[in-house]
């Protein structure tokens, strides 16, 4: 029997009325195990509000103007009274059940929402482009507002916005997977950072059980989660972290990419796993023309350079990325140049078990002409420096130092690779911005910006700043945020935490305004990140890691140059 909409509703209200992850885990666990095993992918996806896989481009493209105006079409309700919801409601859905409850115009029309319904018709609306595409989507999900119930339209919401606020982390879902279908932890873990779909995960771990998960590998053209570099203190602390056997390369400040060949087939993917093939053609063809390999997969970094090679800054480069039309116009003005840096699989043989510089050999194999990163294993501490300070003069953002016994962990942040850089940055989230006065009257201009807890996924402020941007981008930032509003109080406006920027700072102190506790001490933004999604941005743990090490150094760290 199929299983109702309903049925997910009430697990999301289960969900909100509790903090604790087991009981979360147990719940989803059970969930998971009543669905058939067509429901399980789509169930377990509108679940957490992720109503496709990672690495699928597909989006509703419905904006909350539009939900809530079809949402308010199918009531009576008086403005008033929807303005009260919102001022009471945590987000959109529940305001969306707060009105319904007493103002829903009709019941329900039959038959029953079923998850599997629910997830057809997101399917044709994301699918619906072109002439009239706008008026369609809406006319769809009308079609299935009409058949909700006020809990269950709540839900719909909730799926269209992105916004589930039911405290449930991707690690809780691993977890109730794993205690779902019986099978260890470790291995659902790996099996979701290489499909990127935590749909066809449980499915595997149902139909197919360990030996499954086991059996998963990179795909062509199926983009897997970037293994993550933590920040370290400073050249000598990363050098040393593994006995000084460690590989040096370039950071470079440029885009990280991941490309898939298969043949003549090439496509590149961005480390948050959206498609950008039609933005770099000459990329593409380089890839064809120049690898020695049929099959790979490999990563590098694309970085914008002048017309003598020479790397450009970040925002030149997201240009490209951005460019849907006149592709080839502005890749004359703005050239690119690949940088390969690491290599997944070369025909056939999944290499993320391998050690590092095992890893590179074979990338040296499989690249033929193509150009890899500036890299050195230096002997000791005076020749890391000097590789360090070779890649501060070409132009390069510092360098990143690898573990040479280190195996591929995709979406894994951890010791085995560090980066290294003259001032300490993180990738922050912004929360909330304030209106600006004086020279800023009419912007908003300053930013609260938050660091991500892994742990209850949520983010925590952790600062704030209105260094860093131009008179041109304080503007665009305006009309960016200003989309993504959600409520305002007084002279701030509040966003979906969407927009990641680059932060640096000079220390992290000790802070009882804000719950995360902590504050970053002269905070400026260095630039957007619109290569990262907030699932991406650095975490409040990591925060608390680096004051533990600044504590512990806390003279040194004063006055150090910190790379």
């Amino acid at each position: 029997m199929a299983t109702t909409f309903e049925r997910l509703a009430l697990l999301g209200e289960q969900l909100e009325q509790t903090s604790r992850r087991l009981e979360m885990r147990n719940a989803i666990a059970l969930f998971l195990r009543d669905l058939s095993a067509e429901e399980i992918p789509p169930g377990l996806r509108l679940l957490i509000g992720q109503v496709f896989p990672e690495w699928d481009d597909k989006t509703l493209n419905l904006s909350w103007r539009a939900t809530f105006e079809v949402a308010a079409s199918l009531t009576q309700a008086p403005e008033a009274d929807w303005r009260r919801a919102f001022s009471e409601a945590v987000d959109g859905g529940e305001a969306v059940r707060l009105v319904w409850d007493r103002f829903r115009r009709e019941p329900p029309r039959e038959p029953p929402l079923t998850i599997m319904d629910v997830y057809h018709c997101f399917e044709v609306i994301a699918e619906t482009t072109g002439k009239g595409s706008r008026a369609r989507k809406r006319e769809l999900l009308a079609s299935l507002l009409s058949r909700a119930t006020p809990l269950e339209a709540k839900y719909l919401v909730k799926n269209v916005l992105r916004e589930m606020r039911h405290g449930v982390s991707e690690g809780i879902v691993l977890d109730a997977i794993a205690e779902g279908f019986q099978v260890k932890k470790q291995l659902v873990r790996k099996a979701n950072m290489l499909l990127g779909d935590l749909g066809e995960v449980a499915l595997t771990a149902r139909d197919k059980g360990e030996s499954g998960l086991q059996e998963i590998g990179p795909r062509l053209f199926r983009p897997m989660k970037p293994m993550l570099a933590q920040p370290a203190q400073d050249l000598a602390e990363a050098v040393g972290s593994h006995g000084g056997e460690v590989a040096l390369e370039y950071k470079l400040d440029g885009a990280r990419v991941q490309i898939h060949k298969d043949g003549p087939t090439v496509r590149i993917f961005t480390r948050n796993l959206s498609e950008v093939t039609s933005s770099l053609p000459e990329i593409v063809q380089e890839v064809r023309e120049s690898a020695g390999a049929e099959k790979m997969i490999v990563e590098g970094e694309v970085i914008a350079v002048d017309e003598e090679g020479r790397p450009l800054p970040f925002q030149h480069l997201m240009r490209r990325f951005r460019r849907v039309h006149e592709v080839e116009e502005t890749a004359q003005r703005i050239p690119v140049q690949l940088y390969l840096f690491e290599i997944l699989l070369l025909d056939g043989e999944s290499l993320v078990d391998s050690p590092y510089q095992h890893r590179w050999l074979k990338l040296e194999q499989a690249k033929g002409s193509l150009q890899s990163a500036g890299r050195s294993i230096p002997r000791d501490l005076e020749e890391a420096r000097a590789f360090t300070d070779l890649a501060y003069e070409e132009g390069h953002e510092g360098v990143m130092v690898k573990h040479l016994q280190s195996p591929y962990r995709p979406g894994v942040r951890g010791k085995s690779w560090l980066k290294v850089k003259r001032t300490t940055s993180l990738d922050l989230v912004i929360l909330a911005a304030d209106w600006g006065y004086g020279r800023r009257h009419g912007w908003l201009s300053n930013y609260h910006l938050a660091a991500r807890d892994e742990e209850r996924g949520i983010f925590l402020e952790v600062g704030k700043t209105f260094k860093g941007l131009t008179d041109e981008e304080f503007q665009q930032m305006t009309e960016r945020l200003l989309a993504l509003e959600t409520q305002r109080q007084r002279g701030t406006v509040f966003v979906e935490p969407q927009v990641v920027v680059e932060v640096l700072f000079n220390e992290i102190q000790v802070s009882p305004q804000y719950k995360s506790g902590l504050a970053l001490r002269f905070a400026r933004i260095s630039r957007l990140r619109e290569d990262k999604g907030p699932e991406e941005a650095d975490t409040i743990q990591t925060l608390h890691r680096l004051f533990e090490e600044q504590s512990e150094h806390k003279g040194e760290y004063g006055g150090a140059d910190h790379a």
